[in-house]
């Protein structure tokens, strides 16, 4: 992607800014809109997702952040935000998305509206802007899926490592065991 063509969609993103629900993000294919705003279920995932790690995480310099900004690789042509980001808070200072390179996981709870984002865009991109760690959980089915250990392909850089897990298991991200007892499901329907 030129830097023209990305700078546009960055300032279309910008412009959109909390106007439609759900969230806008950039990836080298275009944009992104995930329509559905989070849901309940989405949201108290992501909630205890974010306790949980930060009960276990050894220090205060370690967050595991819900908001924003966005991550961001301007010469890659790729703008994301997940919904859970372990970063370490000196990396935080500053203006500007962060770096994707100091987060030490990216998380995300998978939308009902847009599972495809999560489970093939998000594999896809965060091994390219290399987050060394990505967390998927899934509440439709209740699955989720640990990717580490970044490697070269044909087709760029990808994950070579998958632990898969079901709710109810222990899970462990980085360096940190959380449990995913009572995570919520998204109702049937």
């Amino acid at each position: 992607m030129n830097a023209h063509l990305y700078k546009a969609m960055r300032e279309f993103v910008q412009s959109m800014d909390d106007t439609p629900p759900g969230k806008f993000e950039i990836t080298q294919e275009g944009i992104v809109h995930d329509l559905a705003a989070p849901n309940g279920p989405h949201e108290l995932t992501r909630a205890r997702i974010r306790r949980r790690l930060e009960k276990v995480m050894p220090t205060e310099a370690l967050v595991a952040h819900t908001g924003t900004p966005d991550v961001e690789d301007v010469p890659g042509g790729i703008m994301r935000h997940p919904d859970v980001m372990l970063i370490a808070e000196t990396h935080m200072e500053g203006d500007g998305s962060f770096d994707p390179r100091t987060l030490i996981a990216a998380i995300e709870v998978v939308s009902r509206s847009n599972p495809e984002n999560d489970w093939v865009g998000k594999m896809r991109d965060y091994p390219l802007l290399g987050i060394p760690i990505y967390a998927i959980f899934d509440p439709r089915t209740a699955t989720g899926a640990v990717l580490t250990d970044i490697h070269s392909t044909p087709d760029g850089p990808r994950y070579a490592t998958r632990k898969d897990f079901v709710y109810g298991e222990d899970v462990t991200i980085a360096d940190w065991t959380i449990s995913t007892a009572d995570l919520p499901h998204y109702p049937e329907g």
